[in-house]
């Protein structure tokens, strides 16, 4: 039967109460005097019955409160990483910027907020961008930072992160507005990326957020899904035409040191070839000069060794001989060059024909005797 059911008596009644409401508010706090003092020994009872009040002595109170302060004030240890920065707010507002090491500050009273100033955070960001020249562009980026002023990055701005995705969309469509589609996505990105950057930092700066911007990654930038394959085209035949342009270049650079050099050897031969002609003038006439001396000495025989001395050199190039025959009207003509391929044909493969070698025998005579009697009348 419950305590509170009608007959369950003053037995069953927890409070120890004759009634079934709360129990008394007074007798509770003597009860709880009675556990105090005898948990630290001191009071005495008062009229010397069970219901006298109990009092706590000054010491058991001063060892109380010194518990507590000893309790509030280990609370107010704390320890500040090497990578971290502790911003202190004191009873709400700003008090300092706390290092790293083992510090104190007094709880309830100070508020510390721990930032990481290292760590390299991250955002990303993609949309459509109009272009300078009316095109839409697909573009995906990504951000890195790092927080270098703790208190502004708590305080100035109410949502770090969401200022800087803001930011960084609102400089990012600054800086493809006022680009062409090419740049943008061909060989422009960097330079896209790296003004994208430094505007987005001039926001941040303005804003006093506490964030610095450490990259931004162009990571993809092409036309809409719609018109890509006519994009993939222009892409390709850009980069043939580089491609191509190169292989120019290549066989430029191959080509015109090649005829370089071949026109500084033939200004080489040229120079030589002059000082040749020069040098063989001069003999020519230093010897010419020595020949007139001799000629004025003994003309006679200086013309004939003249005579003699030309006619060995044309005949030793010459390759027909034309011989005049006595008694007759004819001159006999006889290629020399093709009696002797005829000879060479003969050794290296049948005997040689009796009638031409009879016939080179004859003509040789004959020049011989020519030469005797020339030589006669001369004399």
């Amino acid at each position: 039967m419950a305590w509170n059911e009608p007959g369950g008596g003053k037995d069953n009644d927890p409070w120890g109460g004759k009634n079934q409401g709360p129990p008394d508010l007074d007798e509770a706090l003597k009860k709880l005097q009675e556990k105090l003092a005898s948990i630290f020994g001191g009071g005495k009872k008062s009229n010397g019955g069970d219901g006298g009040d109990f009092k706590i002595s000054a010491s058991t109170l001063a060892i109380i409160a010194v518990l507590a302060v000893a309790v509030w004030g280990l609370f107010g240890f704390y320890q500040v990483d090497q990578q971290e920065r502790a911003v202190v707010l004191r009873l709400g507002v700003f008090h300092e910027t706390v290092m790293p090491g083992l510090r104190w500050n007094p709880p309830l009273v100070d508020e510390v907020n721990k930032v990481n100033v290292t760590k390299v955070r991250g955002v990303t960001s993609r949309g459509q961008m109009l272009t300078e020249d009316e095109n839409i562009v697909d573009i995906s980026l990504s951000v890195q930072y790092t927080v270098v002023d703790p208190a502004n990055f708590l305080l100035k701005v109410k949502d770090p992160e969401l200022s800087l995705e803001q930011a960084l969309e609102s400089a990012l469509r600054h800086v493809v507005g006022s680009s062409k589609m090419d740049q943008v996505i061909t060989d422009g990105r960097e330079q896209i990326a790296v003004d994208t950057q430094q505007r987005l930092q001039r926001y941040l700066y303005t804003y006093q957020s506490g964030i610095l911007v450490a990259k931004v990654n162009i990571e993809d930038a092409q036309a809409p899904s719609q018109v890509q394959d006519a994009f993939d085209d222009v892409t390709r035949a850009k980069e043939d035409r580089e491609r191509l342009k190169n292989e120019a270049e290549a066989y430029a650079n191959g080509i015109i040191p090649e005829a370089r050099g071949a026109a500084q050897r033939q200004l080489e031969e040229a120079q030589a070839y002059k000082e040749q002609v020069v040098a063989r003038s001069d003999g020519e006439a230093q010897r010419f000069t020595k020949l007139l001396l001799e000629y004025r000495k003994s003309p006679l025989v200086t013309r004939e060794r003249l005579y003699i001395d030309t006619l060995e050199m044309l005949y030793s190039n010459a390759t027909k001989v034309m011989v005049d025959i006595d008694g007759g009207n004819n001159m006999m003509y006889l290629p020399l060059d093709k009696l002797m391929d005829r000879s060479v044909i003969s050794r290296s493969g049948s005997q040689e024909d009796p009638d031409i070698r009879a016939l080179t025998d004859k003509v040789v005579e004959q020049l011989r005797r020519d030469t005797q009697t020339t030589r006669r009348e001369g004399r």
